[in-house]
């Protein structure tokens, strides 16, 4: 039995990863935690935390994600998804304990016109960006053994996401503009929780000191994204398409952030569900539980 430290577990994914890790892992023994119960932001809590529970692994599911305030509140930004990263790292190489680490795809710039692989350049547009790349760099930089996953889109039936707020606004409305000039995919955080249960659960895991692409299988705009939403929920909303330019933005996000999944398929063995099928797995829990 390994002690795991989940943290941000209040957020979408560390919701997610409580109910994956309470139906697939009886044998660890999980530890949550939220900024209430533990500041990663303060240095010597959180390396009190690792010592006296004695964490074997820590999954970092904590960060700063308001792309458009960051822009505003980079300081926050950073001590989050950077300084508070190094306090981790530094705490689990003093206590030998492994950091699976969650990142995204806004490291970077969306130029590609192919799905990014994990060791194309690295290139951000904004303070979100940067600061969750820096957190990527502090990792790898240092003497812990590491898991980076990079993913995309995230929504759940857990927090403030896309899907939950295309649900709302296709009931309050008769049309809807969305964007179709941002192309990408969603990722289901159930189905990134699974992956990352699976990690923890190999006793000899081979894939240390790895940066890995995560999301569901296919492509498609917001826009695909909003209408698929739209008919999940059986509304009569009419999805209209926009440029992003139709929405001032103080950040620029990626045109195009499909991640290549190649690696972590083959590496984990496993397999990825189609974005419509988690999407309407998702739905359907929705509808019966919230």
């Amino acid at each position: 039995m390994r002690n795991i430290l989940v943290i941000g577990f209040n957020g979408q994914l560390g919701s997610e990863l409580r109910l994956v890790a309470n139906a697939k892992d009886n044998i660890n023994q999980y530890f949550y935690t939220d900024v209430a119960e533990l500041d990663i932001t303060d240095k010597v809590a959180v390396s009190t935390y690792l010592e006296s529970e004695k964490i074997d692994i820590v999954v970092n599911c904590a960060a700063y994600t308001n792309v458009e305030k960051a822009e505003d509140d980079s300081d926050m930004a950073d001590r989050i998804n950077h300084l508070a990263v190094q306090n981790l790292t530094e705490a689990c190489v003093n206590y030998n304990a492994f950091l699976i680490h969650v990142s995204t795809d806004y490291v970077f710039d969306g130029t590609n016109n192919i799905p990014y692989v994990e060791t194309d350049i690295t290139k951000p547009l904004g303070v979100y960006g940067k600061t969750k790349l820096k957190g990527e760099e502090v990792i790898i930089n240092s003497e812990c053994e590491y898991v980076i996953i990079r993913t995309s889109w995230l929504y759940s039936v857990f927090g403030k996401n896309f899907v939950k707020t295309i649900q709302r606004l296709t009931a309050e409305k008769e049309t809807l503009q969305v964007v179709f000039d941002q192309i990408g995919t969603p990722t289901y955080a159930h189905d990134l929780a699974y992956v990352i249960v699976t990690i923890i659960q190999k006793d000899n895991f081979e894939g240390k000191n790895q940066i890995y692409h995560f999301s569901n299988e296919g492509v498609c705009s917001w826009y695909d994204f909003a209408v698929a939403i739209n008919e999940a929920f059986e509304h009569d909303c009419k999805i209209l398409t926009c440029h992003s330019n139709n929405f001032p933005s103080k950040v620029k996000r990626p045109n195009y952030s499909v991640l290549d999944k190649t690696k972590i398929k083959q590496e984990l063995g496993i397999e990825i569900p189609y974005w419509r099928d988690s999407l309407k797995k998702c739905v359907q829990t929705l509808k019966n539980n919230y």
